[in-house]
């Protein structure tokens, strides 16, 4: 797969207000192509921070945008990476991180801790590629967004990103126990 095209990028960072003082987590930016995105929306504004556990791609994405706070840790450790730097809870979460490729329990705890650092009214996007949506972990991911969030909607397929994808934008999250009463309930 080749990294996120501006297109897709422009389309998972919609939700970041512009120029607002605003904290902007990004799950899994890898080489940055969002990072960029996320960052000229803010314009200097808000706070941005870049949770990435692989070192080898946190180094120089820290090097590449020093106005960035690049965190190496684990997307599943939000709450943990939010608290130990004062912040109470995150505005929008842009997540870049391979959701279909993840195993259902691991996909349960990103979520949760997806819920449990974004705020009552925040938004968190993530994308997915066209020919993936049909698998039985991508429609598990669905289900379980739509277990969590009060909204869920499917941008227009972005076709000049290779593959092409679409974006989830998901609204205004459940607690986490209200979230797993109505995932039992589907």
């Amino acid at each position: 797969m080749a990294a996120s095209g501006r297109a897709l990028s422009r389309a998972a960072t919609a939700p970041v207000p512009v120029g607002a003082d605003v904290v902007v987590v990004e799950l899994g930016p890898g080489t940055g192509a969002m990072t960029g995105a996320i960052e000229r929306r803010l314009a200097g504004r808000g706070r941005q921070l870049a949770i990435e556990v692989n070192a080898r791609l946190a180094v120089p994405l820290s090097a590449r945008h020093p106005a960035v706070e690049v965190v190496q840790a684990d997307a599943a450790d939000l709450r943990t990476v939010l608290t130990d730097r004062g912040i109470t809870h995150a505005d929008v979460v842009v997540s870049g991180l391979p959701w279909a490729a993840f195993r259902p329990r691991q996909q349960e705890l990103l979520l949760d801790a997806v819920i449990s650092g974004l705020a009552s009214d925040g938004v968190f996007t993530t994308f997915a590629y066209l020919h993936g949506l049909w698998t039985p972990a991508a429609r598990r991911f669905r289900r379980q967004l739509e277990a969590r969030f009060e909204e869920v909607l499917l941008s227009r397929t972005v076709w000049r990103n290779l593959p092409p994808a679409l974006v989830y934008y998901a609204r205004r999250p459940r607690g986490v126990d209200q979230a797993r009463s109505a995932q039992g309930a589907t």
